[in-house]
């Protein structure tokens, strides 16, 4: 047998096994725990998703750590947002959307956002985007977005939003750090010296 031989067989041995695997595993179950736990190993951005009820004119908003670019032209992102969100129905009937990228210092902001009821933006410094959109004041950048589409996904539902203005945000340094959650909890991002 040659070479190319032994790694066509190779190739083809591997390629079953993973058929094999995979046909195997398309039924297992996997603890929803273990699972959230593993992919906590994924660090990512937080950001701030906020607009206001027309009905009241009252700000709403949420904490994404869920957040992604999703197409360069058009500009669109995208976020996940749990079916179980008293937040979401409000935010879904504003005409418009802001995304504040949250910095290293904004741990308070993503927490007074994630939690349940009450008034998440009190002691909160919010501001206008140029769009007429609450923003969080001392973010890193602000977005300015309307719904594209929703697609239910799981217990989740993935919202796409169109990219209809973008702008500097106000944070103060030189080089401010993003707010970053990992494993469950929050830190920064030391760029290499």
């Amino acid at each position: 047998m040659s070479n190319g031989d032994r790694a066509g067989a190779h190739h083809t041995a591997i390629a079953s096994s993973y058929t094999g695997r995979a046909s195997a595993g398309a039924d297992c179950d996997i603890d929803p725990r273990r699972f959230r736990d593993l992919l906590g190993r994924f660090a990512t951005g937080v950001v701030a998703v906020t607009g206001y009820d027309p009905a009241t004119g009252r700000p709403a908003g949420l904490a994404a750590n869920s957040f992604t670019s999703v197409s360069l032209d058009p500009p669109l992102v995208g976020f996940c947002v749990a079916h179980t969100s008293s937040s979401w129905p409000l935010l879904r009937r504003s005409p418009g959307l802001a995304v504040s990228i949250l910095g290293a210092d904004q741990e308070h902001v993503c927490r007074r956002l994630a939690a349940k009821g009450g008034d998440k933006f009190a002691g909160l410094e919010t501001g206008w985007s140029p769009l007429g959109t609450p923003i969080v004041a001392g973010a890193l950048a602000w977005l300015d977005c309307r719904v594209e589409a929703e697609h239910s996904a799981g217990d989740h539902a993935i919202v796409v939003a169109r990219v209809r203005r973008l702008t500097p945000g106000d944070a103060t340094g030189a080089d401010p750090a993003p707010l970053v959650f990992y494993r469950g909890t929050y830190g920064g991002f030391l760029p290499p010296a």
